[in-house]
């Protein structure tokens, strides 16, 4: 990061020759900028299935589950879901490491607060299977962070 901070400020008033030089970069240390979107990208189609089986699993309707959510296949009536889908959220952007790009930070922040709209209209389960995935990313990053604190990178 310091590096591609140098880069910024070297080329402040030229953002072709900015790009240039951070891809030289990236191809320098064998970084692949889309390399984080392939976690995101790999869950797309699963995302897209469930929303479709719970849309349409007949058996799902008006089945219990557990406390407040009687039926899987229809949004929080409560939106207590959505809710902890926004801390959780926002807690795994937290646990990340800061984007340099200020336009990146600010996207990042205000993420839970759009998919916490957004997902109060989506499925119970959905919104509970993004909530579950949230869970384990923020122990997964916490993990790192730990492994990182002990042992810093050489």
């Amino acid at each position: 990061q310091p590096r591609l901070m140098n880069l910024r400020e070297q080329f402040k008033g030229d953002p072709q020759k900015l790009n240039r030089a951070m891809m030289d970069l990236y191809k320098q240390e064998k970084i692949n900028p889309l390399g984080g979107c392939l976690p995101v990208v790999v869950q797309i189609p699963v995302f897209i299935a469930l929303y479709w089986v719970l849309l349409s699993s007949v058996e799902m309707r008006n089945a219990p589950w557990i406390l407040w959510i009687k039926d899987l296949s229809v949004p929080d009536p409560y939106f207590i879901l959505p809710i902890i889908m926004a801390v959780s959220m926002f807690v795994q952007t937290r646990l990340n490491p800061t984007p340099p790009d200020p336009l990146q930070a600010k996207i990042m922040l205000w993420m839970p607060i759009i998919f916490s709209v957004m997902f109060f209209f989506f499925p119970a389960g959905l919104v509970l299977y993004w909530v579950v995935n949230n869970i384990l990313s923020i122990a997964q990053q916490w993990q790192i962070n730990q492994m990182f604190i002990k042992r810093p990178p050489n």
